[in-house]
């Protein structure tokens, strides 16, 4: 089920308070750090090049996304990632991350890439069903003891 109007949105001083409120159940809180803690690691790590937008619904902020947006050196050296993803507890299991992650695989192809990473530490309750649903596969590699994961964009096809 897609959401209607979900939507990706600069973060500012106007809605800053409202998106860094949003939360993830308990149970998640292992596998996806809050927005305060990304935007702290986007301003420590301005090599990985982040780049992070507000998931909104409307006029609601409901989720959050920082990828490592082509970064000049690294792991990642050139590729986009997927740093962080999570859609507030209140909105989940309601398509809006799919549809997020629609809109971002959308914008990153449109940037020319053949690719989008992202990885996840393994546990209970971890993202890997999402994301497997969504078409990511397994790369091999591992970064920091989470698995790396790859969305491949086939040659000549229009966006998803």
């Amino acid at each position: 089920m897609r959401s209607s109007g979900v939507h990706l949105r600069e973060i500012t001083d106007v809605n800053r308070d409202a998106v860094r409120a949003l939360r993830v159940r308990r149970d998640q809180k292992q596998f996806v750090a809050s927005v305060s803690k990304s935007l702290k690691d986007a301003a420590k790590k301005p090599e990985a090049n982040p780049w992070y937008r507000a998931v909104y619904r409307g006029d609601e902020p409901v989720g959050f996304v920082m990828l490592s947006w082509k970064p000049p050196t690294g792991l990642f050296k050139g590729r986009h990632f997927i740093w962080r993803l999570l859609v507030d507890k209140r909105y989940q299991r309601r398509g809006i991350g799919e549809e997020a992650l629609a809109q971002i695989a959308a914008l990153v192809r449109a940037d020319g890439a053949t690719e989008l990473l992202t990885s996840y530490e393994p546990g209970d309750g971890e993202p890997w069903p999402f994301y497997q649903k969504f078409g990511f596969e397994p790369t091999g590699e591992m970064d920091d003891g989470e698995i790396v994961l790859r969305l491949t964009f086939p040659a000549g096809l229009s966006e998803r």
